[in-house]
């Protein structure tokens, strides 16, 4: 019998990687340390007091400054605020992307006309009266009727409504001095008695100050006032006999860190009308940039004929002298 020939098997192993189970167990690693951090981050909340605990939920929780503007004012106004932040104070733009949309706002420091207008047309719109915005400050006017009582100095059923608008007009300024006035026909009181006027408007001027001195928050705000008691002789209809509780904020000379204010600025006021806002915003820095290098070329030309004329009149020209 033939011999059976062996049978020769050839066998290849591959020897590969198991690459950790393909690599899924980073997946589940990042999971596990993100879990790890959130759980060392409400451990390490609750050991912190209540302001701490406060501050971090507002982080969270509210809206920064820059998009409450931009939500209640439009893209112009805010980019104006923000460009003029840029401008003036470059780390208050960046402090607004920071800053919770319910911290009490400082008008006088918004940098822009437009956006305290916008502002007081926004907050105030349907109880201030002849608002008026200018770079040192702002003022407006409140009727008696939404206040007080006719011809008394009596809370009325709105006044603590108002007096919340104002107040937050108000609280949170600084560096500023408010004045107040108190202004009253002496045909609104009872038998246009003048000493009365008088009395019922020092009575509504001492309620409204001291309602705002309580609220505000620094002490470098000062709250003075004067009362205006006019007679209108022949005047019975009492809708021409409306007083006001008049409001003037006006920023101080110098800030209580020895600083000149930073008035409120336009940078939009002459702005062109076929240019978007950021164009209109580069071209008003080149124009400020040209009469800047114009401002300097002067001043090297004027030092130059300064110079010419020293040289002039130090140097001594021989006569010519005639046989």
């Amino acid at each position: 019998m033939a011999e059976k020939k062996a049978t020769i098997v050839i066998k290849k192993v591959y020897v590969q990687g198991g690459g950790g189970h393909g690599g899924s167990w980073k997946v589940a690693l990042a999971d596990f340390m993100t879990a790890l951090m959130a759980f060392f981050l409400v451990m390490w909340l609750l050991g912190q007091s209540e302001e701490t605990k406060k501050a971090v939920s507002d982080y969270f929780s509210t809206p920064s400054v820059i998009e409450y503007n931009f939500q209640n004012f439009g893209a112009e106004l805010t980019l104006e605020k923000l460009f003029l932040d840029l401008l003036n104070e470059p780390m208050k733009a960046f402090q607004s992307f920071m800053e919770p949309a319910d911290k009490t706002p400082n008008l006088l420091d918004m940098g822009s006309t437009k956006v305290v207008a916008a502002y007081m047309a926004d907050q105030m719109n349907d109880v201030a009266k002849n608002v008026t915005v200018t770079p040192d400050g702002f003022d407006f006017d409140i009727p008696d009727y939404m206040l007080f009582e006719r011809g008394t100095s009596q809370p009325n059923a709105n006044f603590v409504k108002v007096m919340d608008k104002i107040k937050g007009v108000t609280m949170g300024l600084k560096d500023a001095d408010i004045r107040l006035t108190s202004g009253l026909f002496i045909q609104a009181v009872a038998d246009s008695s003048t000493m009365l006027a008088n009395k019922v408007a020092s009575e509504r001027l001492d309620i409204v100050r001291n309602k705002i001195l309580a609220s505000l928050e620094n002490s470098t705000v000062n709250v003075a006032g004067a009362i205006s008691v006019k007679d209108k002789k022949g005047e019975i209809d009492p809708a021409k006999l409306i007083g006001f509780i008049r409001v003037k904020i006006a920023q101080k000379e110098i800030t209580s860190d020895g600083r000149k204010p930073r008035k409120l600025d336009t940078l939009f006021g002459t702005a062109r009308v076929d240019m978007s806002v950021y164009d209109n915003f580069v071209h008003q820095i080149s124009n400020r940039k040209e009469k800047a290098n114009d401002g300097k070329k002067k001043t090297l030309h004027e030092q130059v004929d300064q110079d010419l004329q020293d040289e002039a009149g130090s140097t001594s020209v021989p006569s010519l002298q005639t046989e």
